[in-house]
C-alpha cells in the first residue's frame, strides 16, 4: 500500500496505540503472582487467571475493573476460597494503582494528530470501561483532536458497521489505526474499510493473531509517524 485515497474518517484505537496500557496489566499480573505464590506457581496462576478472564468477558467486558474482579475470583479458586480480607484488599489496591497510572503517550502521537486533525475527521474507537477511557483521554491532552469517542463493548464487524452508520460514511471512507490485528484491523477489513496495524511490544494473549493478513486495504507500520506518508 503506497497511498490511501478517499478517506473521510480516521479511527484510532486508544490503548497501546495512543498511549501505554498493556504494560501495566503485565506488571499487575506479576504482583498478583507474588500474592498467590503460596498457592500455585507462576504459570498456573496466569493460566487460571486467563481462563477466568475469558469466562467473565461476556459479563464484565474489558478494562481494569473487569480485570480486578477476575483477579479476586482467581484468588478464591487458587486458595480454595480461603482468600483473606487482607489479600482481597491487596488485589483491590493493585487495580486502584492501575487506574491511577499517568497517561504515557507513545512517540509521535500528538504530532501526527496535529497534522491530520485539519484534514480528516478523527475519532477514537476503543474497547474498555467507559469511565476509565474517558479519564485517560482527559489526562492525555488529546481530546481536542477528536470529533467523536466510541467506547465499544467489543470490536466486531457488526459494531464497526454501526459506527459507520453513526458517522454517515461508507466503509471505504474509514481508516482504522491500531495495535491489535484481531480487534482493530481484521473486522474493518472484513466490512471493506482500511487498516493500518502498528504493533505494540506487548500483546494480550486474547488479542494474538498468528495468520498472515493479505489485503490491498492493509499495511503494517512500525510507528504512528509512518502513517503520514500514506495519506
Amino acid at each position: 500500500m503506497e497511498q490511501i485515497n478517499g478517506i473521510q474518517v480516521i479511527a484510532f484505537d486508544a490503548d497501546d496505540t495512543l498511549w501505554v496500557n498493556e504494560t501495566f496489566f503485565r506488571e499487575a499480573e506479576l504482583k498478583f503472582v507474588e500474592l498467590m505464590s503460596a498457592y500455585a506457581p507462576r504459570d498456573e496462576v496466569l493460566r487460571i487467571l486467563f481462563d477466568v478472564e475469558m469466562d467473565n468477558m461476556p459479563i464484565y467486558g474489558y478494562g481494569i475493573k473487569a480485570f480486578m474482579l477476575s483477579l479476586i475470583e482467581t484468588a478464591n479458586l487458587l486458595s480454595g476460597f480461603q482468600t483473606s480480607a487482607r489479600q482481597t484488599n491487596a488485589i483491590i489496591e493493585i487495580g486502584k494503582e492501575m487506574l491511577n497510572k499517568p497517561v504515557e503517550l507513545l512517540d509521535g502521537v500528538e504530532e501526527v494528530l496535529q497534522q491530520l486533525s485539519g484534514k480528516y475527521k478523527l475519532i477514537v474507537a476503543t474497547k474498555g470501561d467507559l469511565l476509565d477511557q474517558e479519564r485517560k483521554l482527559k489526562k492525555s491532552g488529546l481530546l481536542k483532536y477528536f470529533h467523536h469517542i466510541e467506547v465499544m463493548s467489543d470490536k466486531t464487524p457488526e459494531a464497526y458497521q454501526s459506527l459507520l452508520k453513526h458517522l454517515d460514511i461508507e466503509a471505504k471512507e474509514l481508516l482504522m489505526v491500531g495495535n491489535s490485528l484481531k480487534s482493530d484491523i481484521l473486522p474493518v477489513l472484513e466490512i471493506g474499510g482500511w487498516g493500518v496495524h502498528i504493533p505494540f511490544h506487548t500483546t494480550w494473549q486474547h488479542e494474538v493473531v498468528t495468520r498472515k493478513v493479505s489485503s490491498e486495504n492493509f499495511c503494517e507500520k512500525e510507528s504512528i509517524a509512518e502513517l503520514l506518508p500514506l495519506l
